[in-house]
């Protein structure tokens, strides 16, 4: 079986990332998390106040880039990869709303986006890697082996972002979150910088009324198509 890359991309909350970790998990491949790379610089942002009502100041940021060291690191108790700001785990504080309701910007910052496609792209050298994001097919890996393009409507993205959080114990309002992927979804297609749109050799899934164990069934079935 030879080694590939797979490049999951779509939109906001459709599962892409648990899509890549089961399938790296179980063809022994590395997953990378591209989306928590932009969270990451999110939260730094927001710690350093780079970013106020939806609005980055780049000029700062720009000059502080090099400040901003993301890595992943296998927890040992969940064998799933966390994401490390500057040496501390993140992985929990960069999935709350206040990281969700920012990243879109600071994603769209020219510059942001070049540093972490860099940083993205030397993960995938040599194959044997699963990688999501919004252009991880177009932009990052454009010669990506096995390219999904996964979508779902807004209201099913919503409920499950909803459930996810609340059952970490956040108090959250559906509406919010629903008008949250809405503004991420017209953020992620228009913006200048790397848009969101699918690649024209992807095979594009709608998972939203499919089962978890109908999409790793799918999911298999594609991988093993490309990979015999």
């Amino acid at each position: 079986m030879k080694n590939i890359v797979v490049a999951i991309h779509g939109f906001s909350s459709c599962g892409k990332s648990t899509m890549a970790k089961w399938l790296a998990k179980e063809v022994g491949y590395k997953y990378i998390d591209s989306g928590a790379m932009y969270r990451a610089v999110t939260l730094f942002c927001l710690r350093n106040n780079l970013i106020k009502n939806g609005v980055v100041d780049t000029e700062k940021l720009e000059r502080r880039m090099n400040e901003v060291k993301i890595e992943f690191r296998v927890n040992e108790k969940t064998g799933k990869s966390d994401t490390y700001l500057n040496g501390e785990c993140v992985e929990s504080e960069i999935r709350g709303m206040e990281v969700s309701s920012n990243v879109s910007p600071v994603a769209a910052v020219p510059f942001v986006r070049h540093a972490m496609v860099d940083l993205q792209r030397s993960y995938g050298e040599g194959g044997g890697i699963v990688m999501d994001g919004r252009d991880i097919g177009t932009t990052v890996f454009p010669n990506a082996e096995l390219k999904l393009y996964v979508v779902a409507s807004a209201e099913v993205r919503a409920q499950r972002r909803y459930d996810e959080l609340t059952a970490k114990g956040d108090k959250v309002s559906f509406d919010d979150i629903l008008k949250n992927v809405q503004e991420r979804d017209y953020i992620d297609m228009n913006r200048a910088e790397s848009p969101l749109r699918k690649a024209e050799d992807a095979i594009e899934l709608d998972n939203g009324l499919l089962t978890i164990e109908e999409q790793n069934k799918w999911l298999m079935q594609v991988f093993n198509e490309k990979t015999k």
